[in-house]
């Protein structure tokens, strides 16, 4: 378990729905949960807060860590690049947020329908892509606007 204090953004959705769980239930500290000894729960009670909620709501074979799976991939699939996805779910390295975030096929298509804008751009040429050659001094690379 990582014991490191974080400071992370919440969406305007999340700071509304802790606002409207605050006046409606509020706590008797600044923890979005509270223990019955006052102050933060222990990973226990978290665990056994959230099975009740999953049997209230018949949900079965959902883990606390699959939401980690969720996140990350609703972040990636809406286009956030992977270092930001790392930093807002605390991982240490870009491979293991790889492990989490997957893509559905449908989700990659605003990336290939960028080959699809129209507008007209100065078009830029390397000879590096027709030369052949696996790699290219810097003389032989120039750059041809057409």
């Amino acid at each position: 378990m990582n014991k490191g204090v974080d400071t992370l953004p919440l969406s305007e959705t999340v700071r509304a729905l802790l606002q409207e769980k605050n006046r409606l239930s509020p706590t008797p500290d600044d923890y979005v949960f509270s223990g019955k000894l006052k102050g933060r729960r222990d990973t226990r009670s978290l665990q056994d807060s959230f099975s009740a909620a999953l049997k209230r709501a018949e949900i079965k074979k959902f883990r606390v860590h699959d939401l980690r799976h969720t996140f990350a991939t609703r972040l990636v699939q809406r286009g956030v690049g992977i270092y930001e996805v790392q930093k807002l779910g605390r991982w240490k390295n870009t491979s293991m947020v790889m492990r989490y975030a997957h893509h559905y096929p449908e989700s990659l298509r605003s990336a290939i329908e960028v080959m699809d804008n129209n507008e007209p751009k100065k078009k830029i040429i390397t000879f590096l892509s027709q030369s052949g050659k696996k790699t290219i001094s810097r003389s032989h690379l120039r750059l041809v606007s057409c």
